[in-house]
């Protein structure tokens, strides 16, 4: 089953202490709450790195995302991969292969973050087997 995801999120970076001792490297906590077609809380670890060139910085990020997606319960892992070239982005946010549990078994898909006015939303095209698991009835 292919199908298109959108809402809105809100998002806290919390910075984490750095184990590197370089002012441009740097480490966040992530909590996110998403509403809409995906209505589920992430929570993930984020790694950065700035440079001495404005609006030039990278970051990478894993984001465990629990709750229900079309109707299917279950959770996920996002993979993000970032870059800024002097303003200028770039963004990858993908399902981890093989991560979706409970009825997101088999769950594939990209994601894609739009910020507006310090308003994040956004729109995820993804896929679902057409039998994904169901979790069995309680006894």
């Amino acid at each position: 089953m292919h199908a298109h995801a959108t809402g809105s999120f809100d998002v806290t970076l919390s910075p984490q202490p750095s184990t590197t001792g370089q002012p441009l490297l740097g480490r966040l906590h992530i909590d996110k709450t998403y509403s809409g077609d995906l209505s589920a809380t992430g929570i993930g670890e984020m790694l950065s790195a700035g440079t001495q060139t404005k609006g030039s910085a990278a970051y990478v990020a894993i984001e465990q995302v629990t709750g229900s997606l079309g109707g299917r319960s279950g959770s996920f892992v996002l993979r993000h991969v970032g870059s800024m070239n002097r303003g200028v982005p770039e963004l990858l946010v993908s399902v981890v292969p093989d991560s979706g549990t409970g009825e997101l078994e088999g769950l594939a898909g990209t994601l894609t973050i739009h910020v507006s006015d310090g308003k994040h939303a956004y729109a995820f095209d993804y896929t679902l087997p057409e039998h994904a698991a169901v979790p069995p009835a309680a006894e």
